[in-house]
């Protein structure tokens, strides 16, 4: 399987961990804001992800130190959560539209941002 197909399966997963926590954070918790609801499962989407692209679509970079891969992922993934949360605030909070579609928006753009990221700065050989 090349990398980037490891990649794919392993956003699927972790999107998928995000938007279970977004679902129930909004359905069950209750959470008046759909931004704030998704910047919360956010981390937990993140904390799938980081493991992952670790030890599954990047497994060299394994070998490093998981100190440095894990601030610089952190950092990486904060600002594109920031912007997901933006995307998600934008669509469904400021202008009123359904909250799934927003998701899909603002995940599109999290997973190029994030390979890109991950390939170059976090997990690069």
């Amino acid at each position: 399987m090349t990398e980037i197909w490891r990649y794919v399966l392993n956003g699927v997963v972790a999107t998928a961990v995000h938007y279970a926590v977004l679902a129930f954070n909004l359905d069950v918790l209750g959470f008046p804001s759909a931004g704030l609801a998704n910047l919360v499962a956010a981390v937990f989407g993140i904390a799938a992800s980081f493991a992952g692209n670790r030890y599954f679509v990047f497994p060299d970079g394994a070998r490093a130190a998981w100190q440095g891969q894990a601030l610089r992922f952190a950092s990486l993934y904060g600002v594109i959560a920031l912007l997901h949360g933006g995307v998600m605030w934008l669509w469904a909070d400021v202008l009123g539209q359904d909250y799934h579609l927003g998701f899909l928006l603002a995940t599109g753009l999290q997973f190029v941002l994030s390979y890109l990221g991950n390939r170059t700065l976090v997990f690069s050989k």
